[in-house]
Parts: C-alpha cells; sequence; structure tokens
C-alpha cells in the first residue's frame, strides 16, 4: 500500500474495543464489509478498496480484534467466533448499515459462513475467498488424511505456551515470512511482520486458532444469502474436497469460482482476477 492510494483511515469503536480501518467509496454507498485472513490486516484488501469505491460501494476493511492495537483483549475466550461476529455486525452498525455485502478471506471467512447463517436478514450478498464453508473443511478433515494433515499447523498454532509464537518469529521471524509463500508483495508482508511482532499481538492473532473447542469446530448453518465462493487450487492449507463440497451448505444462489493455479493468498496474488468477480457478484445483489 502507498501513500497515494485512495484511502481513509477510520477509526470504529465496538463495545469497549476501537478497531483500525481502511475505508472507499461514497459515504452513501452500499456498505461492503471486508474481513481479512491470518496473519494479514485490512490492507490486505489494498488493491481490491479502490475498485470497489470507484463502482460506489463504501467499502471498508477493518484490522479485527487482536489485531488492532485497540482491541486486543487477553483471554483466548476472547477470540470466540461468537465473539468475532459481534464485531463484524458492530462494524456494519457503525456505518449505519442494515443490510450490507460481506466480503472475506482466510479466518475472515470463517468469520462470515458464520454470520451468514447466523443472521442472515443482515446480509446483501456473501462473497468467501479460500475457506470453505466450516462443515465441509470439518467434514473433509475427517475423511479425507490430506485434508487433515493440511491442518497440522492449526494443531500446532492451538498449543499453549508461547511454542508457536516462538517458533514463528525466531530468526527473524522467517517462519512467519515463510508462511507467506512468495504470493504476497514483499512490503506487505514486511508490513505485516512488524506489526505482529509488537508485545502480545502475534498472541492474540493465534488466539483465533485457539479458542474453538476443536481445529475446525466453528459454528455456521445453512446459508440462504447469494454466496460467491472463490478458491485458489493450489491452496497448500484448504483442499479441493472441502472446496467442492461447499455448495451442499449453500441453500440461496451459488456461484463457485475455482481459480486454477493460485494459491491461499487470493485478494493480495491474483486481485487482476478476484476484484471483476467480487464486483459483478456486488451489482448482480445491488439493494437500489
Amino acid at each position: 500500500m502507498t501513500d497515494a492510494a485512495p484511502f481513509e483511515r477510520r477509526r470504529i469503536t465496538v463495545g469497549p474495543h476501537t478497531f483500525d480501518a481502511l475505508a472507499c467509496g461514497p459515504a452513501d454507498g452500499e456498505v461492503v464489509l471486508l474481513l481479512h485472513g491470518w496473519p494479514e490486516f485490512a490492507d490486505s484488501w489494498s488493491a481490491v478498496l479502490p475498485a470497489l469505491g470507484a463502482a460506489g460501494y463504501r467499502a471498508v476493511a477493518v484490522d479485527q480484534r487482536g489485531y488492532s492495537p485497540g482491541a486486543r483483549p487477553p483471554r483466548i475466550a476472547d477470540y470466540a467466533v461468537p465473539e468475532l461476529v459481534a464485531d463484524a455486525l458492530g462494524f456494519a452498525d457503525a456505518q449505519g448499515a442494515d443490510r450490507f455485502h460481506l466480503v472475506s478471506h482466510d479466518w475472515g471467512g470463517m468469520v462470515a459462513w458464520s454470520l451468514a447463517g447466523a443472521h442472515p436478514e443482515r446480509l446483501a450478498s456473501l462473497t468467501v475467498l479460500a475457506t470453505p464453508h466450516p462443515e465441509a473443511l470439518d467434514r473433509a478433515a475427517a475423511d479425507d488424511p490430506e485434508q487433515h494433515h493440511r491442518l497440522d499447523y492449526v494443531r500446532f498454532f492451538r498449543r499453549e505456551g508461547g511454542a508457536a509464537e516462538s517458533s514463528l518469529l525466531a530468526d527473524g521471524a522467517a517462519r512467519l515470512r515463510a508462511v507467506y509463500g512468495g504470493k504476497v508483495p514483499a512490503d506487505l508482508v514486511e508490513a505485516n511482520v512488524r506489526r505482529l511482532a509488537e508485545p502480545g499481538a502475534l498472541t492474540a492473532t493465534l488466539n483465533w486458532y485457539r479458542a474453538p473447542r476443536a481445529v475446525v469446530s466453528v459454528p455456521a448453518g445453512r446459508i440462504a444469502v447469494p454466496t460467491l465462493f472463490l478458491w485458489g487450487s493450489q491452496d497448500i492449507a484448504l483442499g479441493r474436497r472441502a472446496a467442492e463440497s461447499t455448495g451442499e451448505w449453500v441453500d440461496g444462489a451459488y456461484d463457485f469460482q475455482p481459480l486454477e493455479g493460485a494459491s491461499h493468498w487470493l485478494p493480495e496474488e491474483v486481485p487482476e482476477l478476484v476484484t471483476p468477480k467480487i464486483l459483478d457478484h456486488l451489482a448482480a445483489h445491488r439493494q437500489r
């Protein structure tokens, strides 16, 4: 992200927490809320936000709980999915949006599936990048040894006591940098690493993995809202079986578009592919 990028830097207060955010587009535009994954921040959407703003949407990307210094509660239980869903609804409320479009990636996708299942009346549309429906992923992890082992990193992250934090930050955060697989622009990687190395930051973000009762135990019901699901065929964490079976959990209009050759880091790696697809989905479900 460069200083010339047309972003507004905002702060959003939800309950006792203050969240940092980036925004683009007219204040009276339909709200599009963008939720990032791990280990990313709102600026993972840097290449997507301006296009949404230019299309007339009020696009808001937030550094979520644990990522914003003003929203870093101490307990693992504070990072349970219902808390994260409540935050997302609070972000929309702060924009005055009774209904909004939700765009998400990675862990943000887990939050999005859960929100869409529990609060369909709040959403005009849902877009998820990379992350299968939690029930589809849970079933694939149980039945498919390959998918089970793809999630070994989650089992490591769920350990308490600081082992994951020490490993990721050792040797100048070499392992943390390696997570991005060379698919994320170097300036974003360095900014992410710098922010995650702040005292308490990495632990807070890993608490997203530690709060559920099991590896992929995320509450998410059936999905009634119009849904676009984009998945990269070279995603090393989230395999084809879970991706292809996600539609079994969607009752509303559903569009699954595999991106052959793309990896997990879709917003940063192939924004030129995902942005037009997001815009088409939003346009098909505009509220006015």
